[in-house]
């Protein structure tokens, strides 16, 4: 009875210390440390964005990334993570196909989510019109198969994301978004307290914590209004020399310069010299100079199954 007794004060104890901690301190570091993750999103969406995640993951400064498995390059960037296990890759949940020549439909059978198409029989092209046209259920049933295939396929995804936010401007789609991270036990991208709150849902910060899923400290957002394709360096230089002690995450397009990105995307130029900042030693020596750490996802996601195992002890 007594040592029953002292398990479970022992229990109490522990959870109390893990809930005064910070992130950072859960994951080892200093309360003070500043903790950066680097994503490049879009992988898997053409050959440019899959060779510009590769040349960022080995030559420069980009720990994770995340993969939209509807699109037709996936088998690339998903042969590159299996035969590179340490690298770390994601799921880019992908509602919308927003390009005007360069489009892609489900990984879900047709029939199984009709509101999700257009009528060229593509994914739609805007958020808005996804809200208008499906509903929540059909995008659990998609973001269940993308993630479906990516860990069919071998890829082990340490975290989820959502292309142009689809499953996180709506309130309704973000409990769907929450839904598929409590269910693969992955952590989640998410807006930082103050995005939230000028979204006016408060509360989805505190609906991870009570799920236990593992969100970055704070998420860049409200800062691209002043982001141009002329300023790429100078912004993310002022960026991330002032962020806060915690874990922070930024996410880019970085793709290589080609014909291709030049014919799918309006800012292909942009894309490029993300790539060519996030490899540069500028960025190298501004890290250094900051004592800034950078990690990817997966400590997030080892921390997140650990913390949950144990308080379902």
């Amino acid at each position: 009875m007594k040592k029953y007794l002292m398990l479970i004060l022992f229990i109490i104890v522990s959870g109390s210390i893990v809930q005064s901690q910070t992130l950072a301190e859960r994951l080892g570091y200093k309360k003070t440390d500043r903790l950066l993750i680097i994503n490049n999103d879009d992988a898997g969406m053409s050959h440019a964005s899959n060779m510009g995640t590769i040349e960022g993951m080995e030559k420069g400064c980009i720990s994770t990334s995340t993969i939209m498995t509807p699109c037709p390059w996936i088998n690339e960037i998903i042969k590159y993570a299996i035969n590179n296990p340490k690298r770390d890759f994601g799921a880019h949940l992908t509602l919308t196909s927003e390009w005007e020549n360069y489009r892609w439909g489900t990984v879900a059978p047709r029939d199984k989510v009709p509101g999700l198409y257009d009528s060229q029989g593509y994914m739609w092209k805007e958020p808005e019109d996804v809200y208008k046209a499906s509903s929540p259920q059909e995008a659990l049933i998609e973001g269940r198969a993308q993630i479906n295939k990516l860990i069919k396929r071998g890829v082990k995804i340490t975290h989820i994301d959502s292309h142009m936010g689809t499953y996180q401007e709506s309130p309704e789609y973000m409990k769907i978004y929450l839904q598929l991270a409590e269910e693969f036990n992955l952590p989640a991208r998410m807006p930082s307290q103050a995005t939230l709150d000028s979204f006016k849902q408060p509360l989805f910060r505190q609906m991870c914590k009570d799920k236990g899923i593992i969100c970055p400290d704070y998420f860049i957002y409200e800062e691209f209004k002043n982001y141009t394709t002329e300023n790429v360096d100078s912004f993310w230089v002022n960026y991330i020399k002032n962020i806060k002690p915690g874990v922070t995450e930024i996410y880019i397009h970085g793709s290589t310069e080609s014909a291709e990105i030049h014919a799918l995307s309006h800012i292909a130029d942009r894309r490029v010299k993300e790539l060519n900042f996030i490899t540069s030693n500028t960025l190298k020596d501004l890290l250094k100079k900051e004592g800034i750490i950078l990690i990817g996802y997966r400590p997030l996601m080892e921390l997140q199954r650990k913390e949950r195992q144990q308080k379902h002890r």
